[in-house]
């Protein structure tokens, strides 16, 4: 796709430049895991809060808590829940609805997030109840690396993520894949493969990497996203942009020689993202469960 896209194209001369930028290790989120030293409710806030780690095409209109994006306040409502009340068991995933995940999260129940996210746990719930005797660890235990972990989520409707481009499937797996890397990172999935996993193809990172020159778009594109218009998900346009920061991310990787894994410059990129001179332009967005 790299090599046939139109509107996207690698800045392939800025790779080895760039690479030397990046930090030597991973800017990756640290700190306890939410549910302490309990690796079922660690298990659990790291599939539920994965399996509803989408919406930034809505961010701009949810309510967002003092200082929080909108990823940020809806993390912080599912873990002060999950702290105050526990994890939520299999049954009461597959019984949730809007209402009940608004109060959560401090939102309108009637916003069009809240349906999407309670479908979304209510999947997670039904999958546990039928296939892992509604244990969340079942699920890393039923697998033998995180590639295989992350290939497990992506078969559920919760975290499909699958666009199409030229008539061929585009298997992003962005959710799927993070959902894996963080049960990884929080010590409940101790299994190989962790280095193997891709880029987390969003909106951020694209952005980050078209900020810092690493990547090119169509200059019809570029005003498309800085005059606030929403991208269809799955046009040419978005698939080619998720597309090309992932290759560039493996090409970035290489030129590093692999100290740092794709999945670990993903995550100081997306930390870079949160710079001001990143947020002050306008990013692409797409209304799409996919990120």
């Amino acid at each position: 796709m790299a090599a046939r896209a139109s509107f996207v194209r690698i800045e392939e001369g800025r790779i080895e430049e760039y690479a030397r930028e990046l930090p030597r290790a991973g800017e990756e989120a640290t700190g306890a895991p939410v549910g302490g030293e309990d690796p079922e409710a660690v298990a659990a806030y790291a599939i539920c809060m994965n399996a509803i780690n989408f919406g930034s095409g809505w961010w701009p209109t949810i309510r967002k808590r003092p200082g929080l994006s909108g990823y940020g306040t809806m993390a912080a409502g599912l873990r002060e829940r999950f702290e105050a009340a526990g994890h939520w068991s299999a049954g009461e995933l597959t019984g949730l609805d809007a209402a009940t995940l608004a109060a959560v999260l401090g939102q309108d129940p009637d916003h069009p997030l809240m349906a999407r996210f309670a479908a979304a746990l209510r999947d997670v719930g039904a999958h546990l109840l039928a296939d892992h005797s509604g244990r969340y660890l079942d699920v890393v235990e039923a697998t033998d690396s995180i590639p295989a972990l992350a290939a497990a989520f992506a078969g559920w409707d919760s975290f499909a993520d699958v666009s199409s481009y030229e008539g061929r499937e585009v298997p992003f797996f962005k959710r799927a894949q993070i959902a894996a890397a963080d049960l990884h990172r929080a010590g409940v999935a101790d299994l190989p493969g962790a280095s193997e996993l891709t880029a987390f193809a969003d909106n951020l990172v694209p952005h980050v990497l078209r900020v810092d020159g690493v990547l090119w778009l169509d200059p019809q594109l570029v005003a498309k996203i800085e005059a606030g218009e929403l991208l269809v998900h799955d046009s040419p346009e978005e698939v080619e942009m998720r597309a090309c920061a992932v290759h560039a991310i493996e090409l970035l990787a290489d030129a590093a020689g692999r100290v740092l894994s794709p999945a670990a410059i993903d995550g100081a990129l997306w930390n870079r993202g949160r710079e001001r001179r990143y947020k002050m332009l306008p990013r692409p967005r797409s209304r799409t469960t996919a990120y």
